[in-house]
Order: C-alpha cells, then sequence, then structure tokens
C-alpha cells in the first residue's frame, strides 16, 4: 500500500504561502512607489508656489519722482533797519504783529536832530537878512553909478570917479550873489537835517507779518557804519520753498514741472506748485554739488511758517490707472533677472548659455521654461535668454559676446562649466571684466545696435502719443517729447500651472513698481523673487549635476552670515 501525505500538514503550508504572498506585495508596492517617487523628482513639475513669489499685475497711480529737501521762506520780505544814529525810543510792534503799508513801526530819539534843524533854519535866516542888506547897498551904488554918468555928460566929474562908481556896484551884485549861493547850500543842508528827523520815526515799507525783531526798545543804534537791522516783515500769504537737488537729478528737473511737498507735522497733506527757476550758480558742501530750485505754493490759511523743512518730490514723469509690476519681476537690462533666475540655472533652465554658444542660448532657455517663443520678437527673445542666466552670481558661466580666455579653448561645454564653478568669486568677476573690455556681451552690442533706430523711432513718432513725457534736453526745456519707452521680460505663471517668460514693454518707473505697457493683462501672476529654502543645505561639489556653488546663508554654518562676494 502507498503512503498518503499527513493530512493535518496541509494547512501550514498553505499558511506559510499565503504569508510570503503577502510579503511579495508588499515588496512590489514599495518597489513601484520607489520608482514612481525618484520619476516624480527627476521629471515631476515642482510646486512652483513653493519656490517662488508671485505678484498679481494691477493696476495703480505711479510717478517718477525726484526726491530732495528744502526749507520754506516768505518770497516777499523786507529787514527794516535805522537811517540814523540815536536811541531806540520806541518800538510799536512785537513779533506776530500785522502791520499795513505806511503804519508807524518804531521811533528813535529826535533830540539831537531837531536842534541840528533848528540851528540850520536858523542860519538860514541870517543869510536871508544879509542878502537883503546887501541888496541894499547894491541899490545905492546904482545911484551912485547913474549920479555919476549924469554928471559926465556935464564935465562936472572926473573919470576916476566914474570908475570908481561903477566898480562898487559890481562889488555889490556880487556879493548878492554870493549870498544868495550860500542860502541855496543852507537850504539843502537844512532838507537833508529834516529829512533825518523824519528818519527817526520808523514806517512800515510793506504790508505784512512781523516775523523777527533784532532791536530792544532803549538799544542806542550806531548807522554810522551799517544799517542796524531792527525787525523783519514778511508777507506770508505766498511762500517759497526753496529746495537743494543733487547735480545727477537736476537735468530731470523742467521749467514748470509739477511738484509737491510735505511738511512734519502734515499728516500726508501735500502743498503743489510748478517748479519756477534752478539757479545757475550751485552750493558746493564735501564735495557735494547741490543747485537751488525754487518754486511757489499758496498759503492763504497760514498753515506754513518760516523755515518748515520740506520734503519735495519733483514729478518727472506719471501714469494714472496703468498696469504695474515690482520691479524685481523685471529682467534686467544686462541679462541677468533682478529679482529672479539665480535658481532656476538648476532647475527649470539647465541649458543657460555657457561661454562660446552664442545663438544656442535662446533656444535652450525657451526650451526650458516652455515660453511661446513664436509670439515673442527676436529683440526682446535675445534679452530673455540672458535673463535665464544668473547676472552676478558666483556660479554663473561667462556669457557668449567676447573672446573666450586660453584657459576655455578646447574644452566642450561640461568642461567650461566646471571649470567656472570652481573659480573664486575673483576670478570670475575678472573674467567678466576681461570680455567686457574686448569685446563686450552680446546683450549689450544688440542694444547698442538698436539705439539708432529706437531714437528714429522715437523722433517720428506723433506728438499725441500715449504714455509719460520728459524734455527734450536737460533743465529747463519748452518742448517735449514722448519718454522713450524699453522692452523687457517677466516670467509669468500660466493657468497649466508652468513658467512662461513673455517680453513686455515697460513704461514709467519709480524703482519699486515699473508700468507695463503692453505684454501683459491684469490679473497675471508674475515671478518677483525666490522663496528662501526652509532649512540649511550642505554645499553640494562643483561637478554635481544643476552644480553651482551654493550661496547665501542656506550653504553656510549657522552664524557665518553670507560668503564673500567676488570683487
Amino acid at each position: 500500500m502507498t503512503a498518503r501525505p499527513d493530512t493535518a500538514s496541509r494547512p501550514r503550508w498553505r499558511r506559510l504561502l499565503s504569508h510570503r504572498a503577502l510579503w511579495a506585495v508588499i515588496a512590489l508596492l514599495l518597489v513601484v512607489g520607489g520608482g514612481y517617487a525618484a520619476w516624480r523628482a527627476v521629471y515631476g513639475q515642482p510646486n512652483l508656489r513653493e519656490q517662488y513669489q508671485f505678484a498679481t499685475v494691477q493696476r495703480a497711480d505711479i510717478q517718477d519722482l525726484v526726491t530732495a529737501t528744502g526749507t520754506v521762506q516768505p518770497r516777499d520780505y523786507v529787514d527794516v533797519g535805522a537811517q540814523v544814529s540815536g536811541q531806540l525810543k520806541r518800538l510799536h510792534v512785537e513779533v506776530g504783529s500785522i502791520v499795513k503799508a505806511g503804519d508807524l513801526l518804531a521811533e528813535i530819539d529826535p533830540t539831537v536832530l531837531t536842534a541840528t534843524v533848528d540851528a540850520r533854519r536858523a542860519g538860514l535866516r541870517n543869510q536871508r537878512a544879509t542878502l537883503a542888506e546887501r541888496e541894499s547897498q547894491y541899490a545905492l551904488a546904482q545911484l551912485l553909478l547913474t549920479r555919476q554918468r549924469n554928471l559926465m555928460k556935464d564935465d562936472a566929474t572926473t573919470t576916476e570917479s566914474l570908475q570908481q562908481a561903477e566898480a562898487t556896484a559890481k562889488a555889490a551884485k556880487a556879493q548878492i550873489d554870493a549870498i544868495k549861493a550860500s542860502i541855496e547850500q543852507t537850504e539843502s543842508t537844512l532838507r537833508a537835517d529834516e529829512a533825518n528827523l523824519n528818519y527817526a520815526k520808523i514806517y512800515a515799507p510793506l504790508a505784512g507779518t512781523v516775523v523777527s525783531v533784532t532791536a530792544r526798545q532803549g538799544q542806542t543804534l550806531n548807522a554810522n557804519q551799517s544799517a542796524p537791522t531792527i525787525l523783519r516783515i514778511a508777507d506770508l500769504s505766498t511762500m517759497t520753498v526753496q529746495t537743494q537737488v543733487s547735480e545727477a537729478d537736476v537735468s530731470k528737473l523742467r521749467q514748470d514741472m509739477t511738484v509737491y511737498f510735505t511738511t512734519l507735522g502734515s499728516q500726508g497733506r501735500r502743498w503743489y506748485g510748478t517748479l519756477r527757476k534752478v539757479e545757475p550758480t550751485p552750493t558746493v558742501t564735501n564735495n557735494v554739488v547741490l543747485y537751488n530750485a525754487l518754486f511757489d505754493v499758496p498759503n492763504n490759511n497760514q498753515a506754513l511758517m518760516t523755515n518748515m523743512t520740506a520734503q519735495v518730490f519733483f514729478i518727472a514723469a506719471e501714469a494714472k490707472d496703468a498696469l504695474v509690476v515690482p520691479v524685481a519681476a523685471i529682467g534686467s537690462a544686462g541679462g541677468g533677472r533682478t529679482g529672479v533666475g539665480r535658481r532656476e540655472r538648476g532647475e527649470t533652465e539647465r541649458a543657460a548659455s555657457a561661454p562660446g554658444e552664442g545663438a544656442s542660448a535662446p533656444a535652450a532657455s525657451v526650451a526650458a521654461t516652455g515660453a511661446a517663443a513664436a509670439s515673442a520678437p527676436a529683440g526682446p527673445s535675445r534679452s530673455a535668454a540672458h535673463a535665464a542666466a544668473p547676472a552676478g552670481t558666483g556660479a554663473s558661466a561667462p556669457r557668449s559676446g567676447g573672446p573666450l580666455p586660453e584657459r576655455f579653448a578646447g574644452m566642450s561645454r561640461e568642461e567650461r562649466r566646471a571649470a567656472f564653478e570652481a573659480m573664486s568669486p575673483e576670478e570670475r568677476q575678472a573674467l567678466r571684466e576681461q570680455r567686457l573690455a574686448a569685446g563686450g556681451s552680446g546683450g549689450s552690442r544688440s542694444e547698442t545696435a538698436r539705439a539708432p533706430a529706437a531714437r528714429a523711432a522715437s523722433a517720428a513718432a506723433p506728438a499725441a502719443a500715449s504714455g509719460p513725457t520728459i524734455p527734450a534736453t536737460g533743465g529747463f526745456a519748452t518742448v517735449e517729447r514722448p519718454r522713450g519707452t524699453r522692452r523687457s521680460t517677466v516670467k509669468i505663471l500660466t493657468p497649466a500651472g508652468t513658467l512662461e517668460e513673455r517680453s513686455v514693454e515697460l513704461g514709467v518707473s519709480n524703482r519699486v513698481q515699473v508700468q507695463v505697457l503692453s505684454g501683459l493683462s491684469e490679473g497675471d501672476q508674475v515671478v518677483a523673487g525666490i522663496k528662501q529654502p526652509q532649512q540649511a543645505q550642505a554645499p553640494r561639489s562643483a561637478g554635481a549635476q544643476g552644480g553651482g556653488l551654493q550661496q547665501g546663508p542656506a550653504g553656510m554654518p549657522p552664524g557665518m552670515g553670507q560668503p564673500p562676494r567676488g570683487r
């Protein structure tokens, strides 16, 4: 008989098989999950909102301002002084008194002046009496001369007697003329003395407010050397703001441009005016050249006072209800991005331009970011390609456009990149300066080539073109031309959750925001910066994928701060 298997051992084998199947399923799930996680890490779309800071395109008023500080002074004022010496007998006004033209302000002791006038008048009366006496003598001499002439006709007198009578008459006439001249001199002196006596009373030359009093009642004034100042009267109905503008900004000013200012304690109130003039002679303090710009503002409610400090804003250009974005979202003119792009080279734009690759950089940048290259013109697209590479980071490779150094000759793209990343910040900066001196960057040359065409287009534009305006030349100009616009690039968040590089036309900028004339719509999300990593990461090696030396506090030990930048 054949032996049958033990029926009691069958459940045990079944339990072992079921346990093995369960472990196989768990292992399979782990393998699949790990593979998916690896694929997601390498090929999956990252969460852009965790990596970048986004700003919404919105409408707002924007102004390009030239700021300066100044002081508030009365436009019309006069320093009232004394024209004669003496003791200030009485002062009829005080600081804050409101006076009208012709009001009596002060009196100087007139005792000496009155005595001088009285003496002049007495001397004048004496001279007039002497004149009357001389006139009587002259009349007598005329009678004697007539008598001698009649006697001479009858040969009853001698020739000597006639000649003596004629001489006596002439002498009397000369004495009369001399006394008359002396009287005229005395009268002139008397008028001067009377004027000095009148100067003892000081009257207001104009209507206004007494803003300062420098002399006290009872003080002795000496007007022999210089006219002493007693008080100042100012017309506070119109004030002048004297502003000191730096030589870097004075070329932006033009006559009759709008200007406003605020004062300490004004609680945000603005006073508006128009620029009246810029004084041609500057003030130099510690090698700083400043020009005085003057403008007037009405002060009907007397809210402005003398010597107030004013924070002045000259409106060089402005736009109302314009689309604005942060300046950090705009690509820089040199090919970099002001606030974005340093991290993209190692993540979404690894194909940024390397030394000697020139024309291939734009295509690589567009392919990496998914931008619609067909809708962008050739010029801005080149700027966008340069924006893909970091401008000023230590790990950025030198851009194309200048001759390659000998140390890069014969290297492949990856070798050049690795060699550049291995350099110190000082060596990278020296390399950039060497290439710029030898030929400049491609972006700079393209901008230079487009400059004549841009100027010609600006000159041919109609006078009614939209957009803010600035003067045709620096300083004061009566003819204005449309402000030249410029093109740049921004990165926007598409509905699909990807980044798209887009060319935009820019207008007025206030150094915080910039006006967008075309290329964006209200509500678009633009990249305005890169979020800082949550925790510090160890610096990666120079040859690692997406490499580059780790910059910033994330790659430094706690307390070490930022690494040194290239000189």
